[in-house]
């Protein structure tokens, strides 16, 4: 198929979620491997933004976002979109070798050992910084939104489809997974983009550790700061509790995130 004068040969696909469907593919010109992806624009939201005269579908305009300024290998590039009747096209950087996240993670018997868990935490929590100072609220880390390369281990977020422009004011309607939702969303319909992100890092580190989500009483004694867990390191156990206070206003900022002991306590 051909894409704004660039010819892709389309391979198998790769995934198929809410927002579109995903395919390899191989750019002819050059035989670079991409990443392809066909979404519906039946129910996309569009956004106007500088140096386009008419509508961009707002998935496109956030990966614009995302990508503006210096290179940040945390997240997945756009190469180029194209707006169809019905649809709208977007070519994606695809590194090689790599995987989703939770299929890495399946691949390990037991918890995974802290110490790497936290060199992949280093890459997401920066990818969400990067997101949210370049106005953008990605709104669905989870580990199917991330990709990892095996060898390396540097992480990659993707998919931006349920991600909206960061604003300061409170949003009152939720798009994401529902087990990432943050408490206050619940508790009074209403939630700010960067403390529901760290909501989301908080779950996701201990989805990744125990390969489930923290019950509701691992949440309560989270809120009271007395969770610990026997395996872990107390520089981890105290930075699953600053992420995953209920009073968005006891967790860590986002921006301070890379300065917490856990991240700095390295052998």
């Amino acid at each position: 198929m051909e894409i704004n004068s660039c010819c892709y040969e389309i391979g198998d696909q790769l995934g198929k979620g809410g927002f579109g469907t995903v395919f390899a593919a191989t750019r002819l010109e050059d035989n670079r491997q991409v990443a392809v992806k066909f979404a519906s624009n039946e129910y996309a939201k569009y956004a106007r933004i500088d140096g386009y005269f008419r509508l961009i579908p707002l998935e496109v305009a956030l990966h614009m976002y995302a990508n503006q300024g210096p290179r940040v290998p945390q997240i997945v590039e756009l190469l180029d979109w194209k707006d169809e009747d019905d649809h709208y096209i977007m070519v994606l950087e695809r590194p090689v070798p790599c995987q989703p996240l939770y299929e890495f993670l399946q691949s390990y018997t037991s918890t995974m050992d802290e110490k790497l868990a936290r060199i992949i935490m280093g890459e997401v929590a920066f990818a969400a910084q990067i997101c949210c100072q370049r106005g953008v609220l990605h709104r669905d880390i989870k580990l199917e939104n991330l990709l990892i390369n095996p060898d390396t281990l540097e992480v990659k977020l993707v998919d931006f489809g349920c991600g909206d422009f960061l604003t300061s004011a409170g949003y009152t309607s939720f798009a994401g997974t529902e087990k990432y939702c943050p408490p206050e969303y619940e508790m009074y319909g209403v939630y700010h983009g960067e403390p529901a992100t760290v909501w989301s890092l908080g779950i996701l580190l201990f989805l990744i550790l125990f390969w489930k989500f923290p019950s509701r009483r691992d949440l309560r004694m989270i809120t009271k700061n007395i969770w610990e867990n026997d395996g872990l390191s107390q520089e981890c156990c105290d930075f699953i509790r600053c992420c995953l206070q209920s009073n968005p206003r006891k967790q860590i900022e986002l921006e301070k995130i890379g300065l917490h002991n856990w991240f700095n306590d390295v052998e």
